[in-house]
C-alpha cells in the first residue's frame, strides 16, 4: 500500500507541475494570436489604399507611409533582411513613418504593447506605380521571456 501511495504521489506531483507551464503557454499563444490579428488588420488597411496613396491614417489614428512613387523597386521604410529564405523585418532599424507602437488596451497601465514596422516595395512602369509589396512585422514589447516577431507579406497590383 505504501509503494502504491508513493507512485500515485509522484504522478500527481508531475501533473501539478504541468499546470503552470500550460497556463504560461496559453498566455503566450493568446498574445501571439492578438498580434497576428492586429497585423492582419493593419496590412488589410494598407492593401485597401489606392496605389497612388503615399500616406494614410490608420484606424488607430497613426500616420503610415506607403512609399515614395519616385523610387522604383528598393524597399522603402524599415530594413528587410532574409531569414531562412523569407523576407522579414529587421527590428534593429527604425524609419519614421514606417513604424508605431500599438497598445492593445491603452487604459491598462503596463498593458500589452506591440512594435509594428513595415517596408514597401513599389514597382512602376515609367511614372505609373502598378504594384506595391508590403512586408509588415509585429512583435510584443515588454513582459518576460522571448516574443518572436510575426511577419506578414502581401502585394497589390493594378
Amino acid at each position: 500500500m505504501l509503494f502504491a501511495t508513493v507512485i500515485l504521489l509522484v504522478g500527481l506531483v508531475a501533473i501539478a507541475q504541468l499546470v503552470p507551464a500550460s497556463i504560461y503557454l496559453n498566455y503566450q499563444n493568446r498574445n501571439n494570436s492578438s498580434a497576428l490579428v492586429f497585423a492582419q488588420r493593419q496590412l488589410d488597411q494598407m492593401l485597401d489604399r489606392p496605389l497612388t496613396d503615399t500616406v494614410f491614417t490608420n484606424a488607430e489614428g497613426k500616420v503610415c507611409q506607403l512609399g515614395d512613387p519616385a523610387i522604383n523597386n528598393p524597399a522603402q521604410g524599415t530594413n528587410v533582411v532574409t531569414y531562412q529564405n523569407q523576407a522579414v523585418i529587421d527590428f534593429n532599424s527604425s524609419i519614421a513613418g514606417y513604424n508605431f507602437t500599438y497598445f492593445e488596451n491603452p487604459t491598462i497601465p503596463n498593458g500589452l504593447q506591440y512594435d509594428v514596422r513595415w517596408a514597401v516595395i513599389l514597382t512602376k512602369v515609367g511614372t505609373i506605380v502598378y504594384s506595391k509589396r508590403f512586408i509588415l512585422g509585429i512583435r510584443q514589447q515588454g513582459g518576460e521571456g522571448y516574443f518572436p516577431p510575426i511577419t506578414l507579406e502581401a502585394m497589390v497590383e493594378k
